[in-house]
């Protein structure tokens, strides 16, 4: 069905769209296409890319740990979406001191979208009050304002409640439940995907985090750092599109999912839930023919998970796009194009059932 979709993305890497592509399209029920291609590095021996190749996922760190890690302690009862900076900051700035969870997870909390904590925090342990001292970009719960740093906050929020790191906590409470045994911060030994070159060392990014605050971070943030391979993409993006369930055993509960999926910032630039980007708000990189219910996200690398609930549905699409520069920015139209395939081909497949 999806044949011409694989084929898209088979061309988009021979006229250098990215280096290397995988993508996938499934249901909860398993995988109907997907497809590998293009090489890991523009040096060096040769290596292709394999459903098993890691990519450094960027921002989809932000759904596949920080938000799942947040869901877990939500149903357990360690935290609320009301709960407050204040709570867990006894002390800071009156401006911030009322900040909910909710908006840091729809990014309409008013903290700035990116700075450099090099340059604001003596070392990584004093990350969180780097970004707690920093002047708001606007009023809390007025705008969104997509924002690494309120992300990185909550990472650190994740680890005061958990109790370790966030590696730790991910690892624990996501990627070993999911079954994603190739996925974590700081990866070891494995085929992966090049990105730029490290302003320091000259060499070429390949298992060290591409994001630099989450570099500051010693590779382990609330934002970024997290590497994954097509084949654990898979198995995240059935369980979402599965409402939450996985090979018959449910990891997020539906009352959970229902509320992550929930608009709430209406009338805002975007269409918020929590730590999903939704249909139909912005700049739409689900392309044209999804769902209003669809949601999902992207990474600055060149990744990007689409789920369609009514459709049961779901895209992974993983590239290197930032090797060997961050300046090709041919990506963006070219995602919105093959959801576009996708979905249409899909609808067609569905009118004759």
């Amino acid at each position: 069905m999806f044949e011409k979709a694989i084929e898209m993305t088979a061309e988009a890497v021979k006229s250098g769209v990215c280096p290397s592509a995988a993508v996938a399209v499934g249901t909860p029920e398993g995988i109907l296409a997907e497809g590998c291609f293009g090489v890991l590095c523009c040096e060096g021996p040769v290596q292709q890319a394999t459903p098993e190749t890691l990519y450094d996922m960027a921002s989809l760190t932000k759904i596949l740990a920080t938000t799942m890690v947040a869901f877990r302690f939500i149903e357990k009862g360690l935290l609320r979406m009301d709960d407050t900076l204040g709570h867990f900051f006894p002390g800071i700035l009156s401006d911030k001191a009322d900040i909910t969870l909710r908006q840091l997870m729809t990014h309409s909390s008013g903290i700035p979208s990116h700075f450099f904590l090099s340059e604001t925090a003596s070392d990584p342990s004093r990350a969180a009050e780097a970004v707690l001292a920093h002047p708001l970009d606007g009023e809390p719960g007025r705008q969104v304002s997509y924002s690494c740093m309120g992300f990185i906050l909550l990472g650190k929020i994740l680890e005061m409640v958990g109790g370790k790191p966030l590696d730790k906590l991910a690892a624990e409470l996501v990627f070993e439940p999911l079954g994603m045994a190739s996925t974590g911060y700081c990866p070891h030994g494995r085929a992966i995907a090049a990105t730029e070159r490290c302003p320091e060392s000259g060499q070429w990014l390949r298992g060290v985090v591409h994001d630099e605050n989450a570099r500051f971070l010693k590779g382990v943030s609330g934002n970024a750092g997290v590497f994954s391979s097509l084949r654990d993409m898979e198995r995240f993006g059935r369980m979402l599109a599965g409402g939450g369930v996985l090979d018959g055993k449910r990891f997020v509960s539906k009352a959970m999912l229902q509320a992550a999926i929930h608009n709430y910032t209406p009338g805002m630039a975007e269409n918020r839930g929590l730590g999903f980007k939704l249909a139909y708000g912005g700049l739409n990189f689900m392309g044209d023919l999804v769902s209003v219910k669809a949601f999902g996200h992207t990474g600055f690398t060149g990744t990007s998970l689409v789920v369609d609930p009514e459709k049961q549905l779901f895209v992974v699409l993983l590239t290197n796009r930032v090797h060997p520069t961050r300046e090709n920015l041919r990506l963006s139209r070219f995602r919105g194009l093959l959801h576009n395939r996708v979905f249409a081909e899909y609808s067609r497949w569905e009118s004759k059932t």
